[in-house]
């Protein structure tokens, strides 16, 4: 048997360990499995990104049952709410801080829809504008005496006008209502909870002040409250 020389060796041993060649179709069916994962990936986080944004928005939750933010960190919570009326926006910035629980409730009844076609019941002028669910009968006759005196009173006011609040009266959800001044009041955390005040749209809440009322200080036309919506920024 003829000896095979140690440099036929070599180039055969070279030709044995040399890669195999990967196939055109491979290439192709490989490419075409990352090209979905990645898209499948990024329409997840798509998704996932504007429903969080749109919950936000509207003040719809992604939570079940409970209060609706109540998972969330204290800075993720809106930071604002706009009160949408016939006269125009409201927009009101809200005291997370110092009257966390009220904005809690207030923003779980936004996201239930509790304030969608609330009317504003009372109308005080150069005092405070008041809307609810359930119409109390002798509801602002303390306020009403306020409002008479408010003329009297110490110039060293207290509170500033536009402030938003509730009563401090225990109720159920039904009797949260919404008060907001149109004069600075010095008693007011004498009568109810701050928890915001009007940054944009005074000039509709005056509109809505200067409606006509009866003796009992109700619109004469109904007038309310269309939607709210949260927002995180105005």
């Amino acid at each position: 048997m003829a000896r095979i020389k140690p440099q036929a060796l070599l180039q055969q041993s070279k030709k044995k360990k040399g890669p195999n060649r990967i196939s055109a179709t491979t290439i192709l069916l490989s490419s075409l499995i990352v090209v979905l994962i990645v898209f499948f990936l990024y329409s997840t986080y798509t998704h996932w990104y504007q429903r969080s944004k749109f919950q936000v928005e509207t003040g719809d939750s992604v939570f079940e049952g409970g209060n609706a933010f109540a998972d969330l960190k204290k800075s993720d919570l809106p930071g604002y709410a706009v009160l949408k009326t016939a006269k125009g926006s409201i927009s009101v910035q809200l005291f997370k801080d110092s009257s966390p629980e009220v904005v809690d409730e207030f923003i779980d009844l936004c996201q239930k829809g509790h304030f969608k076609g609330m009317l504003f019941r009372h109308v005080i002028k150069h005092y405070v504008v008041q809307a609810g669910n359930i119409d109390k009968p002798g509801a602002t006759e303390d306020w009403t005496l306020k409002g008479s005196h408010l003329g009297k009173l110490d110039t060293s006011l207290k509170h500033e006008a536009f402030m938003l609040g509730t009563s401090k009266a225990k109720h159920d959800n039904e009797g949260f209502e919404l008060f907001i001044t149109t004069a600075p009041i010095p008693d007011l955390n004498d009568k109810l909870i701050v928890f915001g005040r009007v940054v944009k749209g005074e000039d509709v809440v005056q509109e809505i002040e200067e409606v006509d009322t009866d003796e009992h200080y109700q619109p004469k036309s109904p007038i309310g409250i269309i939607d709210v919506t949260l927002k995180q920024k105005i």
